[in-house]
């Protein structure tokens, strides 16, 4: 019995844990680690499983990413969080479902806030919790929860983005952008891009990257057409897929993952770019095909 209660939890558990970590591989950690707890408590004093779990995850993902801000202030480069990847036809499978829905823009605009700020924002907006719930899951009063809340919302902005163009306009217009740094087309690539676009490129030190965000839609598009040229003189390809719901780029080079680029659009043009190209970041994806390969779960 509690097995079957903690599979019907896991889903959210493992979604809360990315949104609060940014990190697929981190998350999953505190998931297992939520399990062994669960495994050795009294069963028969918890009225509110789901509630309980929530608790453990939170807290252990808070904990987690007290400990991971140190690391991160010493990133080289721009941090991003790690994508979740599907492929644009496919149904996700369920343990990420609530995950994936949680974008790249709302996962780098979280990194403003402290991990209880963080935790209690994503409690509210993302997962629909109420204040007298997600104060025991932090270890604050509820109205210190909404206080929380307001401040973060301050910092962060509005927490829902939206997409406005259509789905066939939007593969249209990444179809055309990837066409357009084949040929090596720089004013092709910038009349894709808004003016006050913005690329941020995450290698973490292991791979080459730009350290700082590059803005505006010429420098963006002249930075790409030169980065992904020398990609295709090495064989690399890119193929369309689904990042965190928004449209990407999977880059592969030697049959492996080499990059995640992911396209945020708002009035027909591409007005972010989120580009993953830290390997340590990418492990989970081809850790993952490599599961559904040998058929194992």
């Amino acid at each position: 019995m509690s097995v079957e209660v903690f599979e019907e939890q896991r889903p959210r558990l493992v979604a809360i844990a990315y949104g609060i970590l940014g990190s697929v591989m981190e998350a999953e950690d505190v998931v297992q680690d939520a399990w062994l707890r669960w495994e050795g408590a009294d069963w028969n004093r918890v009225e509110e499983p789901a509630a309980y779990l929530t608790t453990i995850v939170t807290r252990l993902s808070i904990d987690r990413l007290r400990s991971a801000r140190v690391r991160r202030e010493a990133y080289v480069g721009p941090w991003l969080p790690e994508p979740i990847v599907t492929e644009l036809e496919d149904d996700p499978a369920d343990v990420v479902v609530e995950a994936e829905a949680i974008s790249m823009a709302l996962l780098t605009a979280l990194e403003r806030l402290n991990p209880v700020e963080r935790a209690v924002l994503l409690l509210r907006e993302v997962f629909d919790y109420d204040y007298a719930e997600i104060g025991p899951m932090v270890g604050r009063l509820p109205a210190a929860c909404r206080q929380i809340a307001a401040r973060a919302r301050a910092r962060v902005g509005e927490v829902h983005r939206t997409q406005p163009v259509e789905p066939e306009k939007q593969r249209d217009l990444v179809e055309g952008f990837m066409a357009a740094v084949t040929a090596g087309d720089v004013a092709s690539l910038a009349s894709r891009l808004a003016a006050d676009a913005v690329l941020w490129s995450d290698g973490g030190g292991l791979r080459r990257a730009a350290r700082h965000p590059i803005h505006g839609a010429f420098n963006v598009a002249r930075f790409l057409a030169n980065v992904l040229r020398r990609g295709a003189a090495q064989g690399g390809t890119g193929r369309l897929v689904k990042a965190n719901r928004d449209l990407a780029v999977l880059l592969e080079l030697g049959g492996e993952t080499y990059g995640v680029m992911v396209f945020e659009i708002a009035d027909d043009v591409v007005t972010a770019i989120r580009s993953v190209i830290n390997p340590e970041k990418l492990r989970h994806l081809d850790a993952g095909n490599a599961r559904r390969g040998t058929g194992s779960s």
